[in-house]
């Protein structure tokens, strides 16, 4: 048989003596131009292998154009058929050629002008670590593909960008990938949007494979490496709808290097992407309930079988579009002006405060005037007792957790930030943060709801309680005065109005966590349970309910660590920080005189101030109220600082 081959084979040379013929590239195409019929030499399992065959045009116009045969098979060292090879010498190899090619370029200081043997070198790097470099399941011998595979070495040329032979160049990437090693995902492709656009319409602006993929680097598409970048890959066309995935619980778990949540190729498919209203598309509204249901599964830990609702969720909802998703345009409005209004009315009111009492400092104003009446008071050892041990502990859990709250929170809220990636990894990724975040919510709620409770009690138990009267929580008529008022002192025009037991700016702290429960709480409560709320309510309240826990989250985060901070603790009455009034329950005479003068003398004109003097605290009691206090300081203004950074690179 193999004499017969060799016959067979210098059948097709010249009649002259092939070992007189010269070894060129004119001697080569005699038998390699295809024009003779296919050449087949034995292959080493013993079966006929074909040899390529070499088109002169297409090779004189490829990117090797100008190189002769023997640069590449310097392993032949005649012109007779099943040639003698020089075992001595590597047979071509396009790794090793452009890496020496690239070599010599540096040494020869021509980097410069020889940028695109650069390219090529970095291109060898990359497709060392892809995928397609890994050894061949059927043949471990070979990897899955060479560069031969993808790029005929003989016509390979890459057409200058926006030329028309780009688009020809462009438009068959898909068929040299599918005909050769992928035909399934050819013939899916070919069918779907993307195909359809690139092979029936010539649209270069539709992905091809080496969109999706990439041309060198091509990763394991069940690598978690993949699923990460492939979003992006989609994003890459898809800028509005990358924004807007991201926006919701999926894309933000997705934003932390993780992608257990559903993904672009989970809702629409792979290869086989439909346009939403063909009635084989996954997203079709006759095919999203299935679609929903291959994640949200009872057959799933922790996961259940996806309800009605869940087919109406917008996973790409906007707030700019009224007459797509109206719910959405709605409230996301509210949440700006609320958080507008709240932010400038509070800093604005923080910034005149500051100024007027630094002032007053420095003019050496004295405290507001009480009348004792004869009452003799050491304001150095006797300290009014502001807040019982119940009420000191529960602001310290609450502190806490709020704190803990806002860590694990704005982590998703954020996730496109390298801190956030950071805070999800240490805690054990995202399903420890929100199972953190769901107890601390839990628990929130749980003291909220006892305090309700108590106070309440306390309230209708008590024969002298007034609903708005100096005692109570509820704003009342002389709450909106001394607001006006402190306005007024902030310019100059007035005295700073004369607190009783709650000023106006505690009170909205206290009512504020009233309306953050419910507003944080309901929301957060449905997004926990998709599969039971979407049974009863249709998928945008995901929308709403998302956009409106997180901002809610975020208005509670940025108030308390400003505001919140800086009444009690950083406008100059109270410098050096922390106040631990909260942590001691005490407050020294002197201070209590300044924040609430009008408190302070009414309890002088009922004879009730003696009963709530009690000793300073001790000094050790002092000091570990100090040391929390600005321990609590520092982490909340970490936060802070956290929050802002994701606020303005979002």
């Amino acid at each position: 048989m193999s004499l017969f081959l060799i016959g067979l084979t210098l059948a097709w040379l010249p009649q002259a003596r092939a070992e007189d013929a010269k070894l060129d590239n004119d001697t080569c195409n005699t038998c390699h131009d295809g024009k003779r019929g296919k050449l087949e030499v034995p292959a080493p399992d013993g079966a006929k292998r074909e040899l390529y065959t070499v088109d002169a045009v297409k090779y004189a116009k490829s990117i090797h154009g100008d190189m002769k045969c023997l640069d590449c098979h310097k392993e032949i060292t005649d012109a007779v058929a099943l040639h003698k090879i020089n075992a001595a010498v590597a047979k071509p190899n396009c790794v090793t050629c452009h890496q020496a090619l690239w070599a010599t370029v540096q040494k020869d200081e021509l980097t410069e002008t020889k940028t695109r043997l650069g390219l090529v070198v970095q291109n060898i790097a990359a497709y060392q670590k892809s995928f397609h470099a890994t050894p061949d399941k059927d043949n471990p011998a070979r990897p899955k593909a060479y560069c031969e595979d993808c790029h005929n070495s003989h016509a390979f040329h890459v057409p200058p960008l926006g030329s028309a032979k780009r688009t020809e160049w462009h438009r068959e990437i898909p068929k040299t990938c599918g005909e050769k090693c992928h035909e399934d995902q050819y013939t899916a492709y070919a069918a779907s949007v993307h195909g359809e656009a690139v092979l029936d319409r010539d649209n270069t602006k539709a992905a091809v494979c080496s969109d999706c993929h990439t041309a060198h680097s091509i990763k394991n598409t069940s690598s978690d490496e993949f699923k990460l970048a492939n979003v992006n890959a989609c994003g890459g066309c898809h800028k509005e709808e990358l924004k807007s995935y991201t926006d919701t619980y999926h894309g933000q778990v997705n934003r932390l290097g993780y992608t257990y949540t559903a993904r672009c190729m989970d809702c629409h498919g792979s290869h086989n992407i439909m346009a939403i209203d063909d009635p084989k598309s996954k997203v079709s509204p006759k095919n999203r309930m299935k679609t929903c249901q291959k994640c949200h599964n009872d057959k799933k830990p922790g996961m259940h079988d996806a309800t009605a609702g869940f087919t109406t969720f917008g996973p790409h909802a906007n707030s700019h579009d009224f007459a797509k998703y109206p719910e959405m345009y709605i409230a996301t409005r509210f949440m700006i002006g609320l958080l507008i209004f709240v932010f400038v009315f509070f800093w604005a009111h923080s910034i005149l405060w500051y100024y007027r009492e630094l002032q007053d400092r420095k003019a050496g104003k004295p405290a507001p005037y009480i009348d004792l009446k004869g009452l003799k008071l050491d304001e150095e050892k006797k300290y009014f007792k502001r807040f019982k041990w119940g009420w000191r502990l529960a602001h310290l859990v609450f502190a806490i957790i709020t704190m803990t709250l806002v860590l694990t929170g704005m982590t998703a809220l954020f996730a496109h930030t390298s801190w956030a990636a950071f805070v999800a990894q240490a805690l054990g990724g995202p399903r420890i943060a929100g199972l953190i975040h769901r107890i601390c919510a839990a628990t929130f709620v749980s003291i909220f709801a006892i305090h309700f409770v108590y106070v309440m009690v306390g309230i209708f138990r008590s024969k002298t309680f007034r609903w708005f009267g100096p005692d109570s929580f509820m704003p009342n008529w002389k709450d909106l005065a001394d607001c006006w008022g402190m306005f007024k002192w902030f310019v100059g025009k007035g005295e700073k109005p004369r607190f009783d037991r709650w000023t106006y700016f505690e009170k909205f702290d206290y009512w504020a966590v009233f309306w953050g429960v419910n507003i944080i709480g309901w929301s957060g409560l449905m997004l926990a349970f998709p599969h039971i709320t979407a049974t009863y309510l249709p998928g945008w309240v995901f929308n709403v309910g998302t956009l409106v826990h997180g901002e809610e989250g975020f208005l509670a985060a940025v108030f308390l660590f400003t505001v919140h901070f800086f009444n009690n603790h950083f406008r100059p009455d109270k410098l050096p920080p922390p106040d631990v009034v909260m942590f001691t329950g005490r407050q020294s005479l002197e201070e209590f005189r300044k924040d609430h003068p009008a408190y302070y003398q009414r309890l002088v004109d009922s004879g009730e101030l003696e009963k709530n003097l009690v000793d300073a605290p001790a000094p050790m009691m002092t000091r570990a109220s100090k040391i929390l206090g600005l321990t609590l300081l520092a982490f909340g203004l970490l936060l802070l600082v956290l929050v802002i950074i994701g606020f303005f690179t979002r």
